[in-house]
C-alpha cells in the first residue's frame, strides 16, 4: 500500500518542529541553571536527548534513498517519530511532577 502523498514532508516537518519545541522546553525549564541536579533532572535531560535521537532518526530514515522501488520507509519512520514524541512528553510530564 502506498503512503499518502506528503508523508515524507509531513514527517520531516513534524519531527523538526517537535525537536525545536524540545529545545525550547530545555531552555525554559532551566538546563542552564548552575544549581545541583537531582536524579529527576538527569532523567528529564536523558529522555529529551533520547527523544532528539529518535526524531533525528525519523528524518534520516524517511529521506534515505532505497535501492528497491517498492521498499517503504514510512512505517519505520512513523514508529521512530512516535517513540520520540512519547519520550518528549514523558520528559515533560516528569519535569512537571518532580
Amino acid at each position: 500500500m502506498r503512503a499518502p502523498t506528503g508523508s515524507v514532508v509531513g514527517l520531516c516537518s513534524a519531527s523538526a518542529t517537535l525537536s525545536a519545541m524540545g529545545m525550547a522546553f530545555l531552555g525554559y525549564w532551566g538546563i542552564h541553571e548552575p544549581a545541583h541536579w537531582g536524579w529527576a533532572d538527569s532523567l528529564v535531560v536523558g529522555l529529551v536527548f533520547l527523544s532528539f535521537l529518535a526524531l533525528g532518526s525519523t528524518i534520516w530514515l524517511i529521506t534515505t534513498p532505497v535501492a528497491e522501488d517498492g521498499c517503504e520507509r514510512i512505517v519505520p519512520a512513523r514508529r521512530t517519530f512516535a517513540a520520540g514524541m512519547a519520550l518528549m512528553w514523558l520528559a515533560i510530564a516528569i519535569s512537571v511532577i518532580a
